[in-house]
């Protein structure tokens, strides 16, 4: 079977792979580019934890063929933080002890940021429904929608002219 090129945008930078062609997204981004934050937890879709962002939407990383990353943008949990400084949403997981084991963490965090992108002022209902394909197994929910929340006013805040 022969491999295919892609040539795409990983977190802002110029980014080219070989890939099977059955070969997913998800597998592209750890073992060819070496971006590990996107975790495989169920390999179907369900469990949110390979959560990226392609082109603007928000996006399984397992069910998507690498392939179609071709000449497209792929935001991942590593293109989050801004160099050393975290993101709100990253910096309010850790205020608010929304992680336990970590796992789902990055694809929680991914999936806040996409909505907050989308809509800096949701409620706890838009939280909940905007993030219930992402499952964690530890935490509960309530610590993580409470960061999501705290995360956007913080980003309100930031774009409030003083």
């Amino acid at each position: 079977m022969s491999r295919i090129h892609v040539s795409t945008t990983v977190n802002g930078d110029a980014a080219e792979f070989l890939c099977d062609p059955a070969a997913s997204l998800l597998d592209a981004l750890r073992d060819s580019l070496g971006l590990t934050g996107s975790k495989e937890g169920c390999g179907s879709g369900d469990c949110g934890a390979c959560t990226v962002v392609l082109d603007g939407e928000m996006v399984c990383s397992c069910l998507v063929f690498a392939a179609e990353a071709e000449g497209r943008a792929v935001r991942t949990i590593e293109g989050v933080a801004e160099g050393s400084v975290l993101h709100p949403v990253q910096q309010k997981f850790l205020e608010h002890a929304a992680l336990q084991c970590g796992f789902c963490t990055p694809g929680f965090i991914v999936a806040a940021k996409a909505l907050l992108d989308r809509n800096p002022d949701p409620t706890e209902t838009e939280v909940r429904y905007w993030l219930a394909g992402n499952l964690c197994r530890c935490t509960g929910y309530d610590k993580i929608v409470r960061a999501v929340m705290d995360a956007g006013a913080q980003l309100r805040q930031e774009r409030t002219p003083a």
